[in-house]
């Protein structure tokens, strides 16, 4: 039986962005607690941490 390979997955794996959104709220909360202003470092680390998640998810998509 002469049977062909499937051709490989192109682009690999894909990229996990979810470790630089924890990151960053983690980051967002410290600088938060430093300046009196917790919960408002928790809010911007969320939004800085969900952009670099959308740039993360454009940057894979583009690679596929």
């Amino acid at each position: 039986m002469d049977r062909k390979p499937s051709p490989a997955p192109r682009g690999g794996a894909p990229i996990a962005g979810g470790a630089l959104l924890a990151l960053s709220l983690v980051t967002g909360s410290v600088i938060g607690v430093l300046k009196g202003q917790p919960s408002l470092g928790f809010i911007g680390g969320l939004g800085i941490g969900l952009a670099l998640l959308l740039i993360v998810a454009l940057i894979d998509r583009a690679r596929r």
